[in-house]
């Protein structure tokens, strides 16, 4: 609280030096809305800031001068010497009370009550304290420890660090293939080091953590939500970005008044909450995060979202545009009503808000430093405010990819890993529109930067990357065609055309001397047509899932007869992506040769199988088959069956989803009519489900020609040959060869006939196929 208390001293010294000029101007041109709106501005700010800092005198001197002054601003008084001598007494005294807190010296409230009465219509002229006690409290002034710089002496500084960078990267580069003399090498190596403890030095001269900004929230949303009697809980990420000293200074008073006007107007009172089925305690969501050379601040609370229809309302009755014209803006341009001069949603007037001044002086604050601010309403769950703020110049470590024959930067600290796309653990499936890339045991969303800058791909020489980048609201893959280098970059905002298109944060010049851009990963996410939902919608959503019951997660899907179906996840190994014509029919079933193996394949056509492109491979866990499809179409959670099936079949049921009839695939269905026609690897986990048969024919070959396919299409796994330790469920043989020795006791034995004739010894003609199949199942009890 030091801190703060010493900022707001510092801020309200160099205010008032030139506030008592702006007074006396404001006399002698008493229709100067200008100067009135900067003394407003500066006592409205003055009576915030003692709200949190708990300075009472303050507090209620500058009430009584805001009240004053709004009512000039609104017409209902015109200023005359009186009042300005009664608000210059005023904002002499809140001078001295600043000064007397910061020197730590007592001084009485004596005059005060006739200071306030002074700017009452018809008042006499009232005083601050004599010039000798202000004198005196100036003596006691602590000495200043810090020094106030030009910013263009900075903006200086910063330049010429800039430059020198290029230079270095630029020396580098120059004598990297060069045989240098180790001692040359070493003075490089110093001067480089030198350099990068210079940039960091200069580049703290203007850039402070936005922890100072956000250090003040909590004891604001404590004071502001016990003053309208709610509860508020404040979360806070971020605090560890930095900007630039001077943006932080201009966003501190706009960050108190859209955070104040989030818990007023926004966060419901507890009644309303638990009415519209929320908890009593509001959330208010502050963070800040570093897209390239911008810092996007954002505000979310999870109150009542923006009334457009009140502001249409409250804005038609003022005269300034006609309530027709208003309701023909678009929903974000109703929004954005609530930047109107002088407009408030209250009727009545606070000591927080109600005299329609906040979101004016916000986004004039902000548009000042070359800002902007967007609005995302949300009806009835509340309102996202974002800040995007320059970091004007900024030195950026960076990696330099490619994409066709152009050349981006992205910042490093974005980056996650890069991985080749051709790695073992890399697989790309597709959903819907959405290439879903798995990296590992991660499944992330893939955006190919060549076809977002609508250019073509000439991958390197180790084929194409992938480069995980992290955004507000998640992970995602970015596919370039090559990452060349990583290089310390000086970026610059880029020209106005290039910067609307959304996917750039700026440019810069590496030491090459050709101009490149630099990547804004969030924007590229966006064009891109990814959505990522914000911290206030994640815990939102968690809440929502935990007080349900777990649900069963399926894939939608447009089968290829044209119906959509549903299928629980669990049971979807994954999406395969198959060549055209792949699907080949044999003996009255469907197969796909895949993987080395070959699967049975669900389709629920008959005729065009040859176009089909895309399967699910479901799995029990020991057994596969393949589903054909038309296209994934997104993931749901499966209600309860709307209407059962009447009879059984390859589908359970309807289920309604979002009001549409969908048929739910029955898994239970379609592994016990397709399963037993897998045929599974011998050395795998699915061999071991299915009965063994060991065939010993003496090494004729007919058995391995002749019976072999009949038991493997019955369920059952036919070999020649066991392997160590392995024991059969029966061995088949034939009349004229020998019974091979195999471990344990017991094992049955089915032995076969060349001669249809029955020789009375129980052994079976081998070309009875129901003979030998019904013998296989009593012997193996199946």
């Amino acid at each position: 609280m030091d801190d703060l208390l010493q900022e707001f001293i510092a801020e309200t010294r160099e205010t008032l030096e030139a506030l008592s000029t702006e007074v006396v101007a404001w006399e002698a041109a008493p229709d100067d809305r200008a100067r009135l709106d900067a003394i407003f501005r500066f006592v409205h700010t003055v009576k915030g800031s003692c709200g949190f800092l708990d300075l009472p005198r303050l507090l209620r001197l500058s009430h009584a001068a805001e009240d004053t002054l709004c009512e000039v601003r609104d017409g209902r008084r015109r200023p005359d010497r009186a009042l300005v001598d009664a608000v210059l007494a005023i904002v002499d005294r809140i001078g001295e009370l600043v000064e007397a807190i910061d020197a730590g010296l007592p001084l009485t409230d004596e005059g005060e009550d006739d200071l306030i009465a002074a700017l009452a219509p018809g008042a006499g002229n009232a005083q601050a304290n004599s010039p000798v006690a202000a004198a005196a409290i100036a003596q006691g002034r602590a000495p200043l420890r810090s020094v106030r710089l030009n910013v263009d002496l900075l903006d200086r500084m910063m330049s010429g660090m800039s430059d020198m960078v290029l230079v270095r990267n630029e020396l580098f580069r120059r004598l990297r293939d060069l045989d240098l003399d180790p001692t040359v090498e070493g003075a490089l190596e110093r001067l480089s080091a030198s350099v990068a403890d210079m940039r960091d030095a200069v580049t703290r001269t203007r850039m402070q953590k936005i922890e100072t900004l956000f250090s003040p929230l909590p004891r604001i949303v404590r004071d502001t939500a016990a003053a309208v009697g709610k509860a508020v809980t404040l979360t806070v990420d971020g605090s560890d970005v930095e900007l630039d000293r001077e943006m932080i200074e201009v966003m501190r008073d706009p960050l108190v008044h859209l955070v104040r006007n989030a818990i007023d107007h926004g966060i419901e009172a507890p009644v309303e909450r638990r009415m519209a089925g929320k908890r009593e305690s509001g959330r208010l969501h502050v963070s800040a995060r570093q897209s390239g050379n911008q810092i996007v601040i954002e505000i979310i609370d999870d109150g009542r979202g923006i009334d457009t229809e009140r502001l249409i309302a409250k804005l038609s009755r003022t005269g300034q545009r006609s309530e027709a014209e208003l309701r023909q803006l678009t929903p974000r341009q109703q929004c954005e009503l609530v930047f109107a001069p002088g407009l408030s949603s209250r009727d009545v007037a606070t000591e927080i808000s109600g005299r329609g001044v906040g979101m004016d002086v916000v986004r004039a604050a902000i548009d000042q430093i070359g800002g902007r601010v967007t609005l995302d309403n949300k009806p009835g769950r509340g309102l996202r405010i974002a800040v995007q703020v320059p970091l004007t110049l900024s030195i950026v470590s960076t990696i330099v990819v490619r994409a066709g024959e152009h050349r981006f930067a992205i910042s490093r600290q974005t980056i996650g890993e890069i991985v080749r796309l051709r790695g073992a653990n890399i697989r790309i499936d597709q959903l819907g529109d959405i290439d879903i890339v798995q990296i590992r045991d991660r499944r992330i969303p893939m955006v190919d930067l060549c076809k977002v800058i609508g250019g073509g791909s000439t991958p390197g020489t180790c084929g194409r990357m992938l480069v995980v980048v992290g955004i507000g609201g998640g992970d995602y893959a970015l596919l370039v065609d090559d990452v060349l280098d990583t290089e310390e970059l000086v970026v610059k905002p880029a020209a106005p055309a290039v910067m609307a298109t959304g996917l750039f944060a700026g440019q810069t010049l590496p030491d090459t001397g050709e101009p490149m851009l630099m990547l804004d990963c969030a924007g590229v996410a966006h064009v891109a047509g990814l959505s990522f939902s914000d911290a206030m919608d994640r815990e939102l959503a968690a809440e929502a899932e935990a007080a349900e019951e777990p649900g069963v997660r399926a894939l939608l899907f447009d089968d290829l007869d044209g119906h959509r179906r549903v299928i629980p996840l669990a049971v979807i190994d994954r999406i395969e992506r198959i060549a055209a014509g792949s699907l080949q029919r044999s003996s009255g079933r469907v197969w796909l040769a895949i993987d080395g193996r070959v699967l049975p394949v669900v389709a629920r056509i008959a005729d065009g199988l040859e176009h089909v492109t895309s399967v699910l491979r479901l799995t029990d866990g020991s057994v596969e088959l393949a589903y054909a499809i038309d296209d994934a179409v997104d993931i749901v959670t499966l209600p309860e069956l709307a209407a059962p099936a009447m009879e059984v079949g390859p589908s359970c049921g309807i289920v309604l989803l979002d009001g549409e009839q969908v048929e739910q695939v029955d898994p239970l269905w379609l592994f016990e009519h397709h399963a037993r026609m897998v045929a599974a690897p011998s050395d795998g986990p699915r061999a071991i489900a299915r009965p063994t048969c060991l065939l010993a024919d003496g090494g004729s070959g007919w058995m391995r020609t002749f019976l072999r396919p009949m038991l493997e299409q019955a369920g059952y796994r036919a070999v020649e040959r066991l392997r160590d330790d392995e024991r059969p469920a029966l061995v088949l043989t034939q009349d004229d060869a020998v019974a091979p020795i195999v471990p344990g006791a017991g094992t049955p034995v089915v032995r076969l006939r060349a001669s249809p004739a029955d020789t009375g010894d129980g052994s079976i003609y081998r070309y009875d196929r129901e003979g030998v199949l019904q013998a296989v199942r009593r012997a193996v009890g199946k």
